[in-house]
């Protein structure tokens, strides 16, 4: 288990997190969220072990993470770290960056193990390429094999499919959690994307003003958000009333208290996304069909 406890680190003078608590059991899978700059990378690096902390612990298990004034190198052979800068050999190929940390003495331990990740990643074709000629998601997806090639225990991703493509994310985004739930290993994930939370994550931690600001199930954090930074992370919303209403929530109606005025229809496939103007504020709304600019149309909401 991971257990981290009154975490406090600043750069410099510089506070960037405070007083983090917070437990990771066996094969959960965490999601670290919050704005650019909440200290979602920081805290993953501490708890790899990178920063030293000012106050707090982070234990994994009975042993505790300390930093480069406790260890000359930083890492434990039960944690992977897969930071957004990928640490490859890029002149040797797709499945020697793969199996580089594995033993040479179970040859064909080695040889099943990197068929298996290069399968979890989807480069199975691209495994005698050497990286140099990966693209910057092949590389990413190079990276993520890698870090799994020595089962670690725990691993902590870092925006983990930021540079793939949109037609390869689901299906490797399945594979890859698939993966790490079928072999019990624990995963701490900062994104800003809501495709690597929904699905898969079993909790979500929103990070601000350096603090957690909560600590939920993803279905509790998207059916009920409280602030219109946990709303904004699942897509657009309004405020109305003083509540926060998503625009998939809202629907015209034929008359209702809520008049307002189409100024623009985005095409988004199954819907088009219309934004308007109620009582001189902006709306965004969902609608089957494209509205003309000017329209004055009802809404409510529906939940």
């Amino acid at each position: 288990m991971l257990n981290v406890k009154n975490l406090t680190f600043s750069y410099d003078k510089t506070p960037v997190l405070k007083n983090i608590s917070f437990k990771a059991k066996p094969s959960e899978n965490i999601a670290i969220i919050g704005e650019s700059g909440s200290g979602k990378s920081t805290l993953l690096k501490i708890l790899y072990g990178e920063y030293d902390l000012i106050e707090g612990h982070v234990f994994w298990k009975d042993e505790e993470i300390l930093g480069p004034k406790y260890n000359l190198v930083v890492g434990h052979d039960f944690m992977k770290y897969v930071a957004q800068e990928f640490d490859l050999m890029p002149f040797i190929t797709v499945e020697e960056n793969i199996g580089k940390f594995l033993s040479n003495f179970y040859p064909e331990e080695k040889q099943r193990r990197t068929a298996e990740l290069l399968e979890v990643v989807e480069l199975t074709k691209f495994a005698k390429i050497k990286v140099k000629t990966l693209s910057g998601g092949q590389k990413q997806r190079v990276a993520l094999a890698r870090a799994l090639a020595k089962q670690p225990e725990i691993i902590l991703l870092d925006e983990p499919f930021s540079h793939i493509d949109n037609f390869k994310k689901q299906s490797l985004r399945r594979s890859v959690f698939k993966y790490l739930k079928d072999e019990n290993i624990t995963c701490i994930v900062a994104t800003h994307d809501k495709d690597d939370v929904l699905g898969f994550a079993d909790r979500m931690i929103v990070l601000n003003q350096k603090q957690i600001a909560i600590n939920n199930l993803p279905e509790t954090l998207y059916k009920n958000p409280t602030t219109p930074l946990i709303a904004s992370f699942f897509g657009e919303f309004n405020i109305i009333n003083n509540e926060i209403v998503y625009a998939n929530q809202l629907k015209i109606v034929k008359r209702s208290k809520l008049e307002a005025v189409v100024k623009h229809s985005y095409f988004k496939g199954p819907y088009y996304l219309v934004e308007a103007v109620l009582d001189g504020n902006v709306l965004f709304f969902e609608n089957q069909f494209k509205l003309e600019k000017n329209a004055i149309v009802y809404i409510d909401i529906f939940k």
